[in-house]
């Protein structure tokens, strides 16, 4: 009589692609993006004689929020770098 072992049944995990340094970085440059909009909808009611906050801070919140996405998506953790060096 032959002796089979049963296979334990195997534990799967599966990795989220963005960890939560990347969500708190989403965040943020999703923040960085609405107060740009938020900033330049006040155009009118702020006057603007000397410093205009809807000209000059506005688009530069909003393209370093979309900078800060695009970083957020792009990042890696070090330590899964390294994890993934040494399985491989």
């Amino acid at each position: 009589m032959s002796t089979l072992k049963k296979n334990a049944p195997t534990q799967v995990t599966y990795d989220f692609p963005l960890k939560r340094k990347n969500y708190i970085l989403l965040s943020i440059g999703i923040f960085l993006i609405f107060l740009g909009f938020v900033l330049m909808a006040t155009e009118d009611f702020i006057d603007a004689t000397e410093f205009s906050l809807s000209l000059y801070v506005s688009p530069i919140l909003i393209i370093g929020g979309f900078a800060e996405i695009i970083y957020a998506i792009l990042a890696k953790d070090k330590n899964a770098i390294e994890e993934t060096d040494t399985k491989g």
